[in-house]
């Protein structure tokens, strides 16, 4: 069986978008572009009825249950992903600051804040327990932390990734 979804989203400004990240626990979709822009969306659950009719092939409705602007990123979101098993999300603009948010009695939250003054992120990733995660600079340094913030390893690669 496949579902396509099919939802046209405003993007304010008509700025441009360079990621997207899909929690596919919880549901929600994050998205980071251009001049700092980060929006975390959901779509609404349908049930009863309205599955029912899903099922014999009747358009139902599909709201966003959140559409939410994320505030503190100033350049280019270029990296988000997703811990689901702490409800968090992770972000990276192209001035190399990492934001973790947390989901809090409804909203996304800022819960820390990281610079490291040198280098861009490339990529990061959680494990699949939620307990770690990876982060990957261009200038050759990797980073596995904590989910509560401490650097377990720092080694240095000499080489530029990306």
């Amino acid at each position: 069986m496949f579902f396509y979804l099919s939802k046209r989203i405003a993007i304010p400004n008509n700025v441009k978008l360079k990621c997207i990240s899909w929690n596919k626990d919880q549901g929600f979709i994050a998205c980071g572009g251009e001049d700092g822009l980060l929006k975390v969306l959901k779509l609404e659950t349908q049930t009863g009825r309205m599955l029912d009719a899903k099922l014999r092939g009747l358009a139902a409705p599909n709201n966003l249950s959140m559409n939410q602007n994320l505030d503190g990123h100033s350049g280019c979101v270029q990296v988000v992903t997703w811990n689901e098993q702490y409800q968090k999300l992770t972000t990276s603009d192209q001035n190399g600051l990492i934001i973790v948010w947390m989901f809090y009695k409804g909203s996304w939250y800022e819960e820390m804040i990281n610079n490291r003054n040198k280098s861009v992120v490339r990529s990061m990733s959680w494990t699949a327990d939620g307990q770690k995660i990876c982060i990957v600079y261009e200038d050759g340094a990797v980073i596995v932390g904590s989910v509560d913030g401490n650097v377990l390893s720092h080694p240095e690669l000499r080489s530029r990734l990306s």
